[in-house]
């Protein structure tokens, strides 16, 4: 009968802590592409507001309109250097997560190694020992038959 691997507890608990960095990492990943979406979003209607600015800046416009259309393109720039930072620390947080991901898919491979070695070695003493089995019965065969 085989022995059990000593370290399956340590195995188990490498697999859900590489499990959960799987899942933290795909969570952080949407989060930086939802930052990014919301980026490209503030940037694009930036874009055509200022447009809609030149339009109606070329048919004319009061100096209410003026300013209107300037302290709205200057909060459009704050929303969009401020969504440019969230971009930036919500990569930062992926690289992290990305990183600590990787540091437990290391750990985790090292102690199924150990595990695979482990099952390989009580492997090949199970089947020496079935030899050896084996073998002694056919030696008490031969036995047998040398007496009669």
């Amino acid at each position: 009968m085989s022995k059990p691997f000593a370290l399956q507890t340590v195995l188990e608990l490498m697999q859900r802590r590489a499990d959960d960095a799987t899942q933290q990492l795909a969570r952080l990943i949407a989060a930086e592409q939802d930052a990014k979406a919301k980026l490209d979003l503030l940037c694009q209607y930036r874009e055509e507001y200022a447009q809609r600015f030149q339009s109606s800046a070329q048919s004319g416009m009061s100096p209410l309109q003026w300013k209107n259309f300037q302290d709205f393109l200057a909060r459009l720039d704050e929303a969009i250097g401020q969504q440019q930072q969230a971009l930036a620390q919500s990569q930062h947080r992926t690289a992290e997560g990305q990183a600590h991901w990787q540091a437990q898919r290391i750990r985790l491979k090292a102690i199924d190694t150990l595990s695979v070695r482990h099952y390989r070695a009580e492997e090949a003493r199970e089947n020496r020992r079935e030899q050896k089995l084996v073998d002694e019965y056919a030696a008490r065969g031969r036995n047998k038959d040398d007496e009669t």
